[in-house]
């Protein structure tokens, strides 16, 4: 077995629902603001003739919004059923603790909605050696604005099912990645139902519970859709974290 492969297969449990929800999640879930592309594009440096890889690219949400900066965008993902998905970019098997490419091969490295999968260590390892003197890393987070009324109920909605589940909101990422800049940008969703409904059954631990506590989920997703009125908008902060390599 490859590098690749074995650092695959193990992928956190809850992981494995992604798989299903692929197209759930591809529909549902919320992509990032212009002005949060436009930081990174800066920062990172991206434009023709750079190399930027977008790790654990899940369906290309973040993936697509690189391709108009004319950097060569590489996604990397796991995940067969959301590999599937991304379009515009080169596409490759592979994880974060074994990136499929060389040494020094890229300008810049980008994460959107992941890092928590990651084994941190070895990742942030994996990425130092991929990235090429004055690389940069941007971690890319959605993260809910629970002050929200909906979100709040929604949070309520799913919080049994989510036990020791990792999350992006549970660390620190700055201190994570030695981050030297931080922005936030507000962002917001606007939804019908079902793809309210799609938006949260693609959340992992939804996708990955058993078939009864799923349906449990949606029919109280239903029921908080058609109570609150579509269409419904879900305020997010998205957050990025940029580090440089020395």
């Amino acid at each position: 077995m490859t590098s690749a492969r074995r650092a695959a297969s193990e992928l956190h449990p809850a992981t494995r629902g992604f798989g299903s929800a692929a197209d759930a999640y591809e529909r549902g879930r919320p992509d990032y603001p212009a002005a949060a592309i436009a930081f990174l594009v800066e920062r990172l440096g991206l434009g023709p003739g750079r190399v930027v890889v977008d790790l654990a690219a899940g369906t290309g949400k973040l993936t697509r919004l690189l391709v108009p900066s004319g950097a060569e965008v590489i996604a990397v993902e796991p995940i067969a059923e959301m590999r599937a998905k991304i379009e515009g970019a080169r596409v490759l098997d592979g994880a974060a603790e074994a990136i499929p490419l060389p040494d020094a091969s890229a300008d810049a490295v980008t994460v959107g909605q992941a890092f928590h999968w990651f084994r941190a260590e070895e990742a942030l390892r994996e990425i130092d050696r991929v990235l090429r003197p004055g690389g940069g890393l941007a971690l890319v987070w959605n993260m809910r604005d629970e002050t929200d009324a909906i979100h709040a109920a929604v949070s309520d909605i799913l919080a049994p099912l989510e036990r020791d589940t990792p999350r992006g909101r549970k660390s620190d990422w700055a201190e994570v990645i030695g981050a030297t800049e931080r922005a936030s940008f507000d962002h917001a969703q606007v939804v019908d139902e079902d793809a309210f409904v799609e938006r949260f059954l693609s959340v992992s631990f939804v996708a990955s519970a058993a078939d009864d506590a799923r349906a449990s989920v949606e029919a109280q997703l239903r029921a908080l859709a058609r109570g609150a009125g579509t269409p419904i908008r879900l305020p997010y902060v998205t957050d990025v974290y940029v580090a440089f390599k020395d």
